[in-house]
């Protein structure tokens, strides 16, 4: 397959408080895909998967707030996914206006995107949802609260609580920010990707503002999930969502989906095996399960 290199069209959306650097290109004329990236990663994430779609969907990718060329005000509140959530939202007004746009997100931007499409007339707005990596924070809570009393269930719910660990640290203030920020190099990330994840070093391309997003970033963890997992609100969807579940991802764990259907009234599941920057892992992948889910719901 011959890939050609696209234009790259960029320009600035503005919201509250917030500079976001938005970025397009594919076919000016195809249906409008957004891209949106996670934690600790920028637009730059998607960069593998771009040519197997720009042929056919005018692609949207955009740095979150306070990520790569973003701004923001530096806030621990602004990180909240209702900002984000509206940042995103803001972004596709600027790009589609009143047209419906599909969605695909890893990590923290699924996060966020589950937050933007179960607001009341979400659907109107979004096509499809393809998810990687990123449950509601909303769904999730619900299901750590009201686990299984079966030995299967209750090693599903002590799996998760373990993986999700993690976030303990990351919300734990100055350590976190001190780990990273020594740590926190592009070298040593790529190094722990092609280790872990056996990520081809192709696919690696991180933003000049890496070691300064992932220090930055952490403010994500803080302004969320404890809030959320710890009172998780009842969220519906009639957006159509296709899961693209990693079976090995460390973070989340597969049994963490079990029930969506219970919040999504049209919803579709792909394991797949990989850890979880699947992105980057199998970009290949990535575009086709997502374009044939925009093929399947159109017919």
């Amino acid at each position: 397959m011959t890939i050609e290199k696209q234009r790259v069209d960029a320009r600035t959306v503005y919201v509250d408080g917030a500079t976001l650097s938005v970025y397009e290109q594919g076919d000016p004329n195809g249906e409008i895909l957004v891209l949106v990236h996670g934690w600790p990663d920028t637009h730059h994430l998607w960069d593998g998967v771009l040519p197997h779609l720009t042929s056919r969907f005018r692609v949207v990718t955009y740095d979150t707030r306070g990520h790569g060329r973003s701004t923001g005000r530096g806030t621990v509140e602004e990180m909240k996914l209702e900002q984000l959530a509206s940042d995103f939202m803001a972004v596709v007004d600027a790009v589609a206006g009143s047209t419906p746009v599909h969605v695909l997100a890893h990590d923290w931007g699924s996060v966020q995107v589950w937050e933007a499409i179960c607001e009341p007339g979400a659907d109107t707005r979004i096509s499809s949802f393809t998810s990687i990596s990123g449950p509601s924070l909303d769904h999730m809570g619900t299901w750590l609260q009201n686990p299984r009393f079966t030995p299967m269930g209750m090693w599903q719910w002590i799996s998760q609580m373990a993986s999700g660990a993690y976030t303990l640290f990351f919300m734990s203030g100055p350590v976190p920010r001190l780990f990273f920020r020594v740590f926190g190099r592009r070298w040593i990330w790529s190094l722990l990707l092609r280790i872990v994840e056996r990520v081809d070093k192709r696919q690696l391309q991180f933003a000049p503002t890496f070691r300064q997003d992932m220090v930055a970033g952490l403010r994500i963890y803080r302004a969320n999930v404890l809030r959320k997992v710890l009172r998780p609100q009842e969220r519906y969807t009639h957006v159509p969502v296709h899961l693209l579940v990693t079976t090995r991802d460390p973070a989340i764990r597969p049994a963490s989906f079990a029930g969506v259907e219970r919040w999504a009234s049209k919803v579709s599941r792909t394991d797949v095996r990989s850890g979880h920057w699947l992105p980057l892992k199998d970009p290949a992948l990535v575009a086709r399960e997502t374009t044939a889910f925009v093929e399947r719901i159109q017919k």
